[in-house]
């Protein structure tokens, strides 16, 4: 059994995050990967981006941003990819790969990738033929595994959903039951895979052609401990946690709180219709009314928490992401679903710091949200 990767999703947020990481993991001489990467949707637009997977010279991922307050640029030919698959029209080669090479499962299938074709609910699942759905195609790849003799696998799902690994667990045991599958198949999925839940986050800005990415430099990968699970890699973006709450209210309280502050003041005052972030942080105003409200109403309602620490670098990074020289964000995009955004990034802030009342500008956003 080798560590090979098998990912979902042609995306090009992995190829400039899992995919780099395993890419610069082999390049220290870690026996990292390789990584088959499938296109599970059948989509024809992409199949030259499936056919680019696997060049000898690998693809370009291109780093720019601020790191530390100071501008970066970096390239890297990413080279840890060693083919690329259609499930539809390689469906035989990937069931042999899944069953006979694979140690762990990597995906990122997007807002809906969970959803289930009710063509993939009951035995007709497990017949042989292609499942239409990603978990429907995960249900049958792990049947056909379980029935080859059940090697341990590893199964990371990177979609922005909370608690993705058991969401996606949940799904493939309900299609494996629908399915009339053995018990020792349902018994195997829930002891014999490793689900983790994941968070990941780096603005990928920009595709290359046919493959290959523009980002940021931020990046992080936080795995949730589960026993016997072991990364894919050592990288210093990947952080093994044992609870992802912590890292999931920097991310929403801090980066996406900043978001959306600085999208009620595009609203209320009249900003420009295509203002982005970094152009509204130019006025020295709305950078220092930010800088406070991170300082004075932010920051202390981690350290209420205990979070201090934490709390602060974060703070520092995310000026840095926002101040992005190279990434134009638009705050119009940011405005979208507005009052759901402050309910969740400012006033569950309030509520989880117990700030509610002593926080006069968050207070402000909240109420007249």
């Amino acid at each position: 059994m080798s560590g090979r990767i098998i990912q979902f999703g042609t995306s090009r947020f992995l190829q400039a995050h899992v995919d780099l990481f395993v890419h610069e993991a082999r390049e220290q001489g870690q026996q990292a990967g390789p990584i088959t990467v499938v296109q599970a949707s059948g989509s024809a637009a992409r199949a030259g981006r499936v056919a680019a997977f696997g060049a000898p010279g690998g693809y370009p991922v291109i780093i720019r941003g601020m790191q530390s307050g100071v501008p970066v640029e970096r390239q890297v030919s990413v080279t840890s990819i060693d083919r690329g698959l259609s499930a539809i029209r390689d469906w035989d080669t990937l069931v042999r790969l899944f069953v006979e090479d694979a140690s762990y499962v990597v995906s990122n299938m997007g807002d809906t990738g969970y959803d289930i074709a009710e063509s993939d609910r009951g035995p007709a699942l497990l017949s042989g033929t292609v499942p239409a759905s990603f978990p429907g195609k995960l249900t049958a790849l792990l049947h056909h595994r379980w029935k080859a003799g059940g090697h341990m696998l590893t199964v990371l799902p990177c979609e922005l959903i909370n608690r993705n690994g058991h969401v996606l667990q949940q799904a493939v045991l309900d299609l494996a039951a629908e399915a009339g599958a053995a018990d020792a198949f349902l018994t195997w999925l829930r002891d014999g895979v490793i689900w983790a839940d994941t968070l990941v986050d780096r603005i990928v800005s920009e595709p290359l052609e046919p493959i290959g990415a523009v980002a940021e430099p931020y990046a992080i990968w936080v795995i949730e401990r589960r026993p016997g699970l072991v990364p894919p890699c050592h990288h210093p973006s990947i952080v093994l946690a044992d609870d992802l709450q912590p890292f999931e209210r920097l991310k929403l309280h801090i980066l996406n709180l900043g978001h959306t502050v600085l999208a009620d003041i595009w609203q209320r005052e009249a900003r420009p219709a295509g203002e982005t972030v970094r152009e509204i942080l130019a006025d020295p105003a709305i950078r220092a009314r930010l800088d406070v409200l991170y300082a004075n109403e932010v920051l202390p309602g981690f350290a209420a928490r205990g979070m201090a620490a934490e709390a602060a670098p974060y703070v520092a990074a995310t000026m840095d992401r926002f101040l992005n020289p190279f990434l134009d964000h638009r705050i119009a995009d940011i405005a979208q679903n507005h009052p759901t955004k402050v309910a969740r990034r400012i006033g569950a802030f309030l509520e989880w710091s117990g700030r509610a009342g002593a926080s006069p500008v968050l207070d402000g956003v909240v109420a007249g949200a």
